[in-house]
């Protein structure tokens, strides 16, 4: 995850210029230019769906400073009352797409692994946290759960006229070892974070002021973290994204960070590749 080009594995040109050796080198030896967010120190920040009152916030400070990011996105329920992936908001991912952000799924209904069930065929107990569904419990087979992965990620081709990345992220980022063997079976590879890219929205903001949460992310963060945070979270009573988002990725970048999106990050860039 923090695998970084060193300037010594660099030939000669590579280090100084071939404009300083006065050399015209043949095309078969031009050094290929490294792609546009290629640093040292990249940073991969994501985010999950949630209520979407701070989306339009969260896409003005991305443009502005040119992040690129990963969204996992489920049809979680609106403060306007339409699912996150409705029609209410076909217009903001179609223009999130035309900026070059990348998008996977977080399952349909924003359902959640709670356990693996003995027996063949493989099954798990899980349980929506959204849809008419929300907040009962089912068995389902592997099969149920890769179409619930599905069905976010069609409706994410639908709205943004992109493929998304062959990824999911588990609500909560629940898993075992049987379900991600069956989720990487129908073509999904799942995300988590990093401990320290845990961000920290959904954490009480009486426990977890803004200013502690920016603090800690700008002190422990570290090359090749995957971060997560949320187009709102219900619960968190002092919104997390005005306060700490555009302070963080400007204090990041201050620190020598650049941000790149999941299709570039080691652990899953040869499976996008396999699976296009």
């Amino acid at each position: 995850m923090r695998r970084g080009s060193s300037p010594r594995s660099l030939p000669l040109w590579g280090r100084v210029g071939v404009g300083a050796l006065g050399l015209v080198l043949p095309a078969a030896f031009a050094q290929p230019a490294p792609p546009p967010s290629a640093c040292g120190k990249p940073v991969y920040l994501t985010f999950d769906t949630g209520h979407m009152e701070v989306a339009p916030l969260v896409a003005d400070v991305l443009k502005r400073h040119d992040v690129k990011v990963t969204f996992f996105a489920a049809n979680e329920t609106t403060k306007e009352g339409d699912g996150s992936l409705g029609n209410h908001w076909a217009a903001w991912w179609k223009a999130r797409a035309a900026e070059g952000h990348e998008f996977a799924s977080h399952t349909w209904d924003h359902t959640y692994w709670r356990a693996d069930l003995p027996g063949e065929p493989v099954r798990f107990r899980v349980r929506a946290s959204s849809g008419p569904q929300a907040g009962k419990d089912f068995t389902w087979t592997a099969a149920q759960y890769c179409a619930e992965i599905d069905k976010a990620s069609r409706r994410l081709e639908e709205l943004t006229g992109r493929k998304p990345l062959p990824l999911f992220r588990a609500p909560g980022g629940k898993t075992s070892p049987r379900f991600l063997a069956a989720t990487r079976a129908c073509g999904y590879q799942h995300v988590g974070w990093s401990p320290a890219g845990f961000l920290g929205d959904e954490l009480p903001s009486a426990s977890a002021s803004n200013a502690q949460l920016l603090q800690k992310a700008l002190r422990d963060i570290r090359p090749g973290d995957i971060l997560l945070a949320h187009l709102g979270i219900w619960s968190r009573k002092d919104p997390w994204a005005p306060a700490v988002l555009e302070p963080l990725v400007t204090g990041l970048k201050a620190r020598g960070f650049c941000f790149a999106t999941l299709r570039d990050h080691p652990d899953h860039r040869a499976w996008i590749a396999r699976t296009k």
